[in-house]
């Protein structure tokens, strides 16, 4: 095994033993682990091919929302269904626009990535919503400023954006009721 693949096992599991800990009575865990399991890995071939392969998206995208259907089922929340498609939607359209305005900047496989990821935030709340998008454009903005600092990237060099998408997806999933109390005061 490559230390590069024992360093995705290592984040694979520490993010499972986060999304247990904060989901572990919800039917929706599974549709998480799922997210927890294939977005670092995701993540990484974003990193060295600039793509998010559709033979990865969109069959990430099939599972979790069949998984979180089930779980609004199980958990008898058909609120946070209706929440979940709100706001893969909302995720969607805003980054459709970004890429849009600029499809240099934002990739078309980062905007079908956002559907799933507003998807999964939204089940969980709003606030989560918020707070994973918030961060996956605040690590966009701090990585790549400190790599155009270091003079690692040039301005108009790009910048795989799915990792800070996955990045700031996961730290909602797990610490976002920590952040959003935190935020409340």
């Amino acid at each position: 095994m490559t230390l590069r693949n024992a360093a995705l096992v290592a984040i694979v599991v520490a993010l499972g033993v986060g999304v247990t800990a904060r989901l572990h009575d919800s039917w929706a865990l599974p549709a998480f682990l799922v997210l927890a399991a294939v977005l670092p890995p995701l993540a990484w071939i974003d990193v060295e091919r600039l793509v998010l392969p559709n033979r990865i998206v969109y069959p990430l995208t099939g599972a979790v929302t069949v998984l979180l259907t089930l779980g609004a089922l199980g958990d008898h929340d058909l609120g946070a269904l209706t929440r979940a498609l709100a706001g893969g939607a909302v995720a969607f359209g805003a980054l459709l626009v970004l890429h849009l305005i600029s499809p240099n900047g934002m990739g078309f496989g980062d905007v079908k990535l956002a559907f799933v990821l507003g998807f999964a935030l939204a089940w969980l709340g709003w606030g989560d919503l918020v707070v994973g998008f918030f961060l996956s454009f605040l690590y966009g903005a701090v990585v790549s400023l400190t790599l155009v600092a270091i003079r690692a990237r040039g301005r108009r060099d790009q910048v795989p954006f799915g990792p800070f998408l996955a990045a700031g997806t996961l730290t909602a999933v797990v610490w976002g009721d920590a952040i959003l109390s935190w935020y409340d005061g």
